[in-house]
Order: C-alpha cells, then sequence, then structure tokens
C-alpha cells in the first residue's frame, strides 16, 4: 500500500456512518488500516457497519448519537478516547436535508432541527475533538456540505444555510487549530444515497443532463477519493479549504 494512503494505527470517528457516504468512507478508512468509530442515531446500524469494518481486520466503536443533541456528543468523544485514546480524523458527515411545501411552512422546529445537526452539532464535535488533537499529536477535521451552501437552491433554503455556515466553520477553526491540525471541507453535489428516495427522479434525470457536466448524480463510493485526500498526509500543506465533488454542478 502506498504509504500517503496508509492509515495503519489510525482512528477516525465518522458522524452519519452507518449509511451512504458515511458508510462508505468508513470502510475506505478501515481497509487502508484505519480504526473507526462509527456513530449515527440507531445503534442496530452503526452495529452493522462495524461488523463489516472488524471482518476487514480493524476494530471499530459502534455509538448512538444524535449529531443535533449538544448534551449527547461529549460523551461520544469521550467513548471514542476511552476505546481508542485519540482521534486521529474526523468526519463530520451526518446531514438533514427536509422537504417542505414552501417557506412559509417552514415551523422553527424544523429550521432548528436543520441548524443543530447541520451546523451546531460539528462545531461542537470540532471544538472537542479539535481541542484534544491540537494538544496532542494532531489530525485532520473533514466536514462534509453541499453545493447548496454556494447556489441559491429552492426547497432547501434552512439547509444550504446551515452548510455555508460548516463552510466559514472549515476555515476558522483551521485557523484555531492549526498548525497542527488540518480543517478542510467536501462540498458535495448531488449523490444517490436514502436521500434520493424523496426525490422526482425523472425531473431530476433530466436536470442532471441538461446542467451537470457529468450528466448524472454521484454514487456513494464516489466521495471516497476526496475524503482519502484530506485525511492523509498527502495534504499536509491543505487547510482551511474546500473541494468541490459535484459531478460539475452548475
Amino acid at each position: 500500500m502506498d504509504d500517503l494512503l496508509d492509515f495503519s494505527g489510525k482512528v477516525a470517528l465518522i458522524t452519519g456512518g452507518s449509511r451512504g457516504l458515511g458508510r462508505e468512507m468508513a470502510l475506505a478508512l478501515a481497509r487502508r488500516g484505519a480504526d473507526v468509530v462509527v456513530t449515527s442515531r440507531k445503534i442496530e446500524a452503526c452495529e452493522e457497519v462495524a461488523s463489516e469494518i472488524e471482518a476487514l481486520g480493524r476494530q471499530a466503536l459502534p455509538y448512538a448519537c444524535h449529531v443535533g443533541h449538544w448534551e449527547e456528543l461529549e460523551g461520544l468523544v469521550n467513548a471514542a478516547y476511552a476505546k481508542f485514546g485519540k482521534v486521529d480524523i474526523l468526519i463530520n458527515n451526518a446531514g438533514l436535508s427536509p422537504l417542505y411545501p414552501s417557506l412559509a411552512d417552514v415551523t422553527e422546529d424544523l429550521f432548528d432541527k436543520v441548524i443543530a445537526i447541520n451546523l451546531k452539532g460539528p462545531f461542537r464535535l470540532m471544538a472537542l475533538v479539535g481541542s484534544r488533537m491540537a494538544a496532542g499529536d494532531g489530525g485532520s477535521m473533514i466536514n462534509i456540505s453541499s453545493t447548496a451552501s454556494l447556489n441559491p437552491s429552492p426547497g432547501s433554503e434552512p439547509y444550504g444555510a446551515a452548510k455555508s455556515g460548516l463552510n466559514a466553520l472549515t476555515r476558522s477553526f483551521a485557523f484555531e487549530y492549526g498548525p497542527k491540525v488540518r480543517v478542510n471541507c467536501i462540498i458535495a453535489g448531488p449523490f444517490l444515497t436514502d436521500i434520493a428516495k424523496a426525490w422526482d427522479m425523472d425531473a431530476f434525470a433530466q436536470r442532471a443532463e441538461n446542467s451537470m457536466a457529468l450528466g448524472r448524480g454521484g454514487q456513494p463510493d464516489e466521495i471516497v477519493g476526496a475524503a482519502l485526500y484530506l485525511a492523509s498526509p498527502t495534504t499536509t500543506f491543505t487547510t482551511g479549504t474546500t473541494i468541490r465533488v459535484d459531478g460539475g454542478t452548475p
């Protein structure tokens, strides 16, 4: 294995790690030697992915946690450090982008949930993990954002606003915890994960063909290259930046 993509002895903590992009990143890191903390709301789903990781010969910690609940995050981080003694890679992947009929129908509760999962939770986790990384041997933190953070997106206004905030946090945390901790962001385009089940796929296919350079949505494993790149020693001079993985979304 190329040393630049060898994560032997490293520990990764991935939110939303039980399915979709999170699962693919967790398995990709495990295949390259990392032990992984898999967290999402449902422990059974975490345990399934943990079993896949252990089948690869790595250690895994499944942990149920709602990223939008501030009070649960310290327990998650403490459990990770109790199990492995460190976290080298934090990937803030968990997200929520609910549908709603109109902006006037967005309730305060819905707005708060979107902000909590997409912005507040990542802020708290980066503070908890980043401070320990900075006091120790350093590490890499990766935020999964969205093209909705860059372009006006009808139907996803709270989500886009939260992800715009996540882009800003990426840069500010890079300065806060540098030089030992690198903080970067992947701006993801439309990926065909479970969330796509709620889409009008005929309309999406037509829109993708007409407006995206690749003419299609992404498959979950197509996020892996960027995540491995940002997590690896390849990017020791890359921090506070964003990388678009969006199929050529305008």
